[in-house]
């Protein structure tokens, strides 16, 4: 293993043109630590491109070029495919979505919400499974970033195509990818700690192997190992997230989902999985207080009175708390989490919270893209 014969792409996105709302404390701290991983094993410091958008508290210890769209689309078509290299390791932390063809958006730093700047990673392992890219024929690509359905998060306009070059096809590489949230879900991130769950997983991981390094570690191995970490965070209500790996090789191409049953998702009486405001009716049904017309008005009443003059209402319980919801999430997504304040303020029974505060989460991931999610 000549460690001059390995090449990485890390970006790490925080700050975004779109605004502070957007804000995600974690992926430059995130993309440093792949850096130090594999500059301690041998990498060339040169074979190695760092692209960050550090939020203004934060300050790299490391040269970084910028995260911008032109930038990034010029190192994925330019830049990294006229090095010369067997191994390449792709690193993205940041903000994503599924759009409508089913392709991974990752914003760059200079999305704004008129223009959704970003890369379509499809076309970006397409472009590098082609001859387009006539070294690297070991890669490992590990994103994390949200999944959302692009028509959840309910964008003005659909994202316009926008895919890389891809030449005559090949098959000289041997391609894998870990994708940390899993289709139409959130990969959480902790802005407490900086970083993103599946990240903190991953880089400690990678640190547990260093003696492997600058080689790729055995992918199902690696992915098997943060299955098992991940399903244990999802039993306990910390996220929702189902990672996937993805093998692309002149011998195979699957997509290895996470095997275990979908967990926090309760089925309905058909079989079906509940939508995630049939989840949040019925937890807020749960609790005894809502039945009464005078304690739901209650609650109501602890939002903005900004909002409560918009919102529809019932005499009938059900129908009054699906409206409420409904319209919360649709106009005023961050009003739940008041609506959640108010109800465990009434009723403190750790149970009904828990499943409330979990379906909470998971209809909002629908709705909007709070701090807590990449």
């Amino acid at each position: 293993m000549d460690p001059t014969r390995v090449h990485a792409l890390i970006v790490g996105i925080e700050t975004y043109a779109a605004g502070r709302s957007w804000d995600l404390p974690g992926p430059a701290r995130d993309a440093l630590a792949l850096r130090r991983l594999l500059l301690s094993a041998g990498v060339p410091e040169a074979n190695v491109r760092l692209h960050l958008a550090p939020l203004p508290s934060f300050a790299p210890d490391a040269p970084y070029a910028c995260a911008a769209h032109a930038t990034l689309r010029s190192t994925l078509v330019n830049g990294l495919p006229s090095a010369r290299g067997d191994i390449l390791w792709v690193w993205w932390g940041g903000h994503g979505v599924l759009d409508r063809a089913g392709h991974l958006r990752l914003f760059c730093a200079d999305a704004t919400t008129a223009d959704k700047l970003g890369v379509d990673l499809e076309s970006a392992l397409a472009r590098y499974r082609s001859d387009a890219v006539p070294g690297f024929t070991e890669q490992l690509w590990i994103v994390d970033a949200c999944e959302s359905f692009e028509e959840a998060l309910a964008f003005r306009e659909q994202l316009p195509a926008n895919p890389l070059p891809v030449e005559h096809r090949s098959l000289a590489h041997r391609q894998t990818v870990l994708r940390a949230a899993g289709r139409g879900r959130i990969a959480v991130n902790d802005p407490v700690r900086a970083t993103g769950l599946f990240s903190d997983i991953l880089l400690g991981l990678l640190a547990d192997r260093q003696s492997e390094l600058p080689a790729l570690p055995d992918p199902e191995e690696l992915f098997s190992a943060v299955r098992v970490r991940i399903a244990a965070l999802r039993a306990a209500g910390h996220t929702t997230q189902y990672p996937e790996i993805w093998l692309h090789s002149p011998e195979r191409t699957e997509i290895l989902p996470s095997a275990e049953p979908a967990a926090g998702r309760r089925p309905d009486v058909q079989g079906f999985p509940l939508s995630p405001l049939k989840r949040v009716v019925d937890a807020l049904m749960s609790y005894p207080l809502v039945a009464d017309p005078v304690a739901r008005q209650v609650m109501v009443a602890a939002l903005s009175p900004r909002i409560t003059g918009t919102l529809p209402r019932h005499p009938k319980a059900r129908t009054d708390v699906t409206g409420v919801v409904s319209a919360l999430a649709r106009r005023h997504p961050e009003a739940l989490r008041d609506l959640f304040e108010a109800v465990v303020s009434l009723d403190d029974d750790p149970r009904r919270q828990q499943e409330l505060a979990n379906a909470l989460q998971e209809l909002i991931a629908t709705h909007e893209r709070p701090h807590g999610m990449r």
